[in-house]
């Protein structure tokens, strides 16, 4: 700026110069704070998202946290698969497990890894076909253009490419479930509350809503102790008796510990005839090895099986072998990228598949299985300079079936796990009829994880919300219920 001042019939002139780089006190656009995470709890509570990363394998219980066999009341006995929600009639389920919570499954650093494209887009399907080997700028990135004919039992990525670096800090920064303990919480009160709403002639389900929505899965656990205590009846029980069909299913589930949900859910995919191939790979591709850990246990002490033997006994050739090595739950979960063993995975890789004929499955195994998330990602990225092709792609011309599926899961889960949960949400809307099943596992197991992540890229990847499409595709208080979870 520039002042003049006449004094005394003398001109004085000054100059004001604004320094440099100070232009401007706002934060740039995208950086505002979101707020993540929330109280540690004790029980089956979830604690919170750390700020970047993947947690390591002091987040989860201890090998004895979790009862032994018939810790949990009313589970079935030694040898028995469950029927929904696996207790008989008169019982309930799922005490509150012990030791820490369950936790989180936060989103890999923005940065890129290996010198790849700083811009990393989401995975864009399985396609076929070259791609150019350079983009302008020396950047390739990942093809977008999804080919659903080879791939139509299991869901692919939309082809939508997301700029990882205009994400809500909440992405990047870690992770975030739309429930959260209530405060000043009293489960006696709540108890009383969902006793008078089941009491006499009909039902209040609203009143219903709002206390499970509201709550954590640990308060949860306590107000269903406190409801025997002071009615001397099984809370799950009532429950049952008083609701039905999907919205039966969806108040049981959110009653159930994480770890016995999830435990629960394999058994329930693999007994009887038939095999839910899609619920093993979601589980099993995705979940940490703590995680992992604990379900192999809870398995073990709730349903007097093997899960490793179920597993093969219910699935066989590569398929078998892919999930087999997940059971394990031993994946290196070092966050430190190795930038050179990363070409070479991604040169051992393209000579296993592409680069001659026929398949070496094992060093796709082994690769996939073992090494980090954070890794995985460097990997893809070195191999898509390597072999002039996404790996999604290769993967897609050199499997088919269910190992094809859980392999593009456990790459999906390296790039961006939330997004791999929309897009699951997504398609168990889409057309057709609804998979509720799908829909209510996923909504419940997220609902404290990273449920507000998967909102966003939801809009992001589709330009509609999760909660327009729930409400289109369900109905009455089970409709509310969903809504209430996913904080529509």
């Amino acid at each position: 700026w520039v002042i003049f001042l006449y004094d005394n019939f003398h001109l004085k002139i000054i100059l004001l110069f604004q320094p440099a780089g100070q232009e401007s006190s706002f934060p740039p656009p995208g950086q505002y704070p979101y707020p993540t995470g929330f109280p540690p709890m004790g029980g089956g509570a979830y604690p919170p998202a750390p700020s970047s990363g993947y947690p390591g394998a002091g987040g989860y219980p201890s090998p004895g946290g979790y009862p032994a066999p018939g810790g949990y009341p009313g589970a079935p006995q030694s040898g028995g698969a469950p029927s929904y929600p696996g207790v008989p009639p008169s019982q309930g389920f799922g005490a509150p497990p012990g030791g820490a919570g369950y936790p989180g499954y936060p989103q890999p650093p923005s940065q890129s890894y290996g010198g790849g494209p700083a811009q990393v887009p989401l995975p864009g399907g399985f396609p076929g076909g070259q791609m150019p080997s350079q983009y302008p700028g020396g950047q390739t990135p990942y093809p977008g253009q999804a080919d659903t004919e080879t791939f139509s039992s299991y869901p692919v990525f939309s082809p939508i490419s997301l700029d990882y670096n205009s994400e809500p800090a909440a992405v990047t920064q870690g992770t975030q479930g739309t429930i959260r303990p209530a405060t000043n919480f009293d489960a006696m009160r709540d108890a009383e509350i969902l006793r008078k709403a089941m009491k006499g002639f009909g039902t209040d389900e609203q009143a219903i809503v709002d206390v499970v929505a509201n709550r954590s899965n640990d308060q949860r656990q306590k107000i269903k102790a406190a409801f025997k205590t002071m009615y001397g009846k099984d809370l799950i029980s009532d429950l049952k008796s008083e609701l039905s069909g999907n919205m039966e299913e969806l108040i049981l589930a959110l009653f159930m510990p994480p770890t016995y949900y999830d435990a629960w859910s394999l058994r329930n995919a693999m007994k009887g005839v038939g095999t839910q191939e899609r619920v093993l790979i979601e589980i099993l591709c995705t979940r940490t090895n703590q995680e992992i850990r604990e379900i192999v246990r809870c398995y073990q002490s709730e349903f007097g099986r093997d899960l490793e033997k179920d597993i093969r006994s219910d699935t066989s050739g590569h398929f078998e072998r892919l999930l087999v090595s997940m059971c394990q739950g031993n994946r290196d979960e070092n966050q430190n990228v190795n930038h050179q063993l990363a070409q070479e995975d991604a040169q051992r890789l393209y000579q296993a598949g592409e680069g001659k004929l026929g398949t070496d499955e094992s060093c796709f195994n082994m690769i996939l299985a073992s090494r980090s998330f954070p890794q995985l990602k460097a990997t893809m990225e070195a191999y898509s300079r390597t072999a002039n092709r996404d790996l999604l792609a290769s993967i897609s011309r050199e499997f088919s079936g269910n190992v094809e599926s859980g392999l593009k899961t456990i790459l999906q889960c390296a790039l961006n796990r939330s997004a791999f949960f929309a897009e699951r949400l997504y398609y168990s809307m889409k057309g057709a009829g609804t998979d509720d099943s799908t829909l209510v596992r996923i909504v419940v197991t997220r609902s404290e994880i990273d449920l507000v992540q998967i909102k966003q890229l939801f809009n992001q990847m589709y330009q509609k919300t999760l909660g327009t499409m729930i409400a289109s595709d369900t109905s009455g208080d089970y409709r509310k219920l969903l809504l209430a979870i996913v904080g529509q």
